[in-house]
């Protein structure tokens, strides 16, 4: 026996052409005021790495010094790309009553800032 499989894609362009209904403000406010914390956050890590790339002493490992720095630059701006695309899909699903999808974005920071931490937990134990 041979079964069909449909198989249906999320295409963000095209939910996006559908009107839906239009959302209750406070949803969408809500949801702007998300993407504008995520886009602190990036902004945040991205400040925080280049002050450990510039300004942190030297502790006798340059290299982890840099590549602290270079991660906790490229977590933010990563973080700053997705973020739009998790603004934009948040508001889809309230426009068109779906359940929200889980993103990358909290699994990924939480366990870039864990590496930085360690790497940062490195340097100070071996600068003593």
């Amino acid at each position: 026996m041979v079964g069909i499989r449909v198989v249906v894609a999320y295409d963000p362009v095209a939910m996006a052409e559908q009107p839906g209904r239009e959302p209750d403000y406070r949803f969408t406010l809500a949801n702007e005021r998300t993407f504008l914390a995520w886009v602190r956050t990036a902004l945040a890590l991205v400040a925080g790495g280049v002050a450990v790339w510039q300004y942190l002493p030297d502790l006798g490992l340059p290299a982890l010094r840099s590549a602290i720095g270079i991660g906790l630059v490229a977590l933010g701006t990563v973080l700053a790309a997705l973020s739009h695309h998790r603004w934009r899909s948040t508001q889809d699903a309230i426009r068109h009553g779906r359940p929200l999808r889980s993103g990358v974005q909290i699994p990924l920071l939480a366990f870039g800032v864990t590496a930085i931490a360690v790497g940062i937990l490195v340097l100070v134990l071996i600068g003593r």
